[in-house]
C-alpha cells in the first residue's frame, strides 16, 4: 500500500509540475467542482479531448483525489497491523499534509494567488518525502541491507544534511516558478542567486555522502548515495536547459553555426520537457535522500521494536 501511494503521488507531482509550466491553474476556476460538476462525474469527453489546459488541471485534481484515498487506506492498515510509534506518527503526517495540500491547492484556484501556489508547490514534495519514508521502513525485514544500524555518524549526519537541503532547494525553485512578471529584477537575481548556493550545498553534500560511504558503510548505503549523486549531476544539467527554455542564452556566447534561428520557450513540447523534468529529478532526489537517510540509520531509536530489529539484523 505504501508503495503504490509513492508511484501514485510521484505520477501526482508530475503532473501539478506540468499544470505550473503551462500555466493552467486556473482552466477551472471553482473548486472542488470543475465547472459546477463533482470532480468524477465531469464529462469524460470535455476532459480528454477539451484544452489542453483543462486536461492538465483537472487530471491533477483527480490524481490528487486518489492520493487521498490511498493515504486514508494506508492509516488504516498502519494502525490495523499495530505498527511502530514512528511509522504511526509518519502516517499521521501524511494525513495532515495531505489535507492541507489540498486547502492550499483550492486555495490557489479561488484566490488565483501565486503566493498560495508557491506554498502549495512546497507541501508536496514534503508530502512525497513522508510516502517515501513510510515504503521504506514497512519494508520487509529481510529486505533491509544488514548495514542499517553500521555506519558512522559522519555518514548520518551528511545523509540527514543533504534530506534538508534538497528541500530548501525545492522551495527555493518552487520561489523562481511562481514569480511574477513584474518582479523587481533585483529580488529576482537574490532569488536566482540563493537557488544557485543551494545546488552548490546539494552537490557538496551528495559528494560527501558518496565518498563517506566508501569508508565502511554497507552496500545499500553506498548504492543509494551513489543514486543521490547521479540525480543531482543530471539535475544540474537540467538546471542548465530550464535557464535556456526560461530565459535564454546570449547569442554571442554561441558560435554562429549554433545560434538558435527560432525562439526557444517554455511552453513548447521540448521546453516543457525539460523544465518539468528539472523539477522531478529534484522531487526525487529528495526521495532518495530519505532512504539514504533512512539506511543510514538517521531514524534508528531505542524502542523496544528497534533494539529488536537491530538484533535481527545482526
Amino acid at each position: 500500500m505504501a508503495c503504490l501511494l509513492v508511484s501514485v503521488t510521484a505520477v501526482t507531482l508530475c503532473s501539478g509540475a506540468l499544470v505550473t509550466t503551462y500555466d493552467a491553474a486556473m482552466a477551472a476556476s471553482d473548486w472542488p467542482s470543475t465547472f459546477g460538476h463533482n470532480l468524477f462525474l465531469y464529462p469524460l469527453g470535455e476532459w480528454f479531448w477539451g484544452p489542453w489546459d483543462l486536461f492538465l488541471e483537472h487530471g491533477h485534481r483527480l490524481l490528487a483525489a486518489i492520493v487521498n484515498l490511498l493515504t486514508l487506506a494506508l492509516v488504516a492498515v498502519v494502525w490495523h497491523r499495530e505498527s511502530p510509534a514512528t511509522i504511526r506518527s509518519l502516517a499521521i503526517a501524511a494525513v495532515v499534509l495531505v489535507v492541507l495540500q489540498d486547502l492550499l491547492g483550492g486555495a490557489r484556484v479561488l484566490l488565483d494567488d501565486r503566493t498560495v501556489a508557491k506554498v502549495h508547490a512546497c507541501t508536496g514534495p514534503l508530502y512525497f518525502a513522508v510516502a517515501i519514508a513510510i515504503a521504506t521502513l514497512t519494508g520487509p525485514r529481510s529486505r533491509l541491507p544488514a548495514s542499517l544500524f553500521k555506519v558512522s555518524a559522519a555518514m548520518s549526519w551528511a545523509a540527514a544534511s543533504l534530506v534538508v537541503a534538497a528541500y530548501l532547494q525545492l522551495v527555493a525553485g518552487a520561489q523562481l516558478r511562481h514569480l511574477d512578471a513584474t518582479v523587481d529584477p533585483a529580488a529576482f537575481g537574490s532569488l536566482v542567486g540563493l537557488h544557485l548556493l543551494g545546488a552548490a550545498a546539494v552537490m557538496a553534500l551528495s559528494l560527501f555522502a558518496f565518498g563517506l560511504s566508501w569508508s565502511g558503510a554497507g552496500p545499500a548505503v553506498r548504492r543509494w548515495s551513489l543514486l543521490v549523486l547521479v540525480l543531482v549531476t543530471a539535475q544540474i544539467l537540467l538546471g542548465c536547459g530550464a535557464w535556456v527554455v526560461n530565459w535564454g542564452l546570449p547569442s554571442d556566447w554561441l558560435p554562429a553555426a549554433l545560434v538558435p534561428t527560432e525562439a526557444i520557450v517554455a511552453r513548447s513540447p521540448w521546453g516543457a520537457a525539460v523544465v518539468t523534468s528539472h523539477v522531478v529529478i529534484g522531487m526525487l532526489i529528495l526521495g532518495a535522500a530519505v532512504v539514504l537517510a533512512i539506511v543510514s540509520g538517521v531514524l534508528a531509536g531505542d524502542s523496544r521494536h528497534d533494539r529488536q530489529t537491530k538484533r535481527a539484523f545482526a
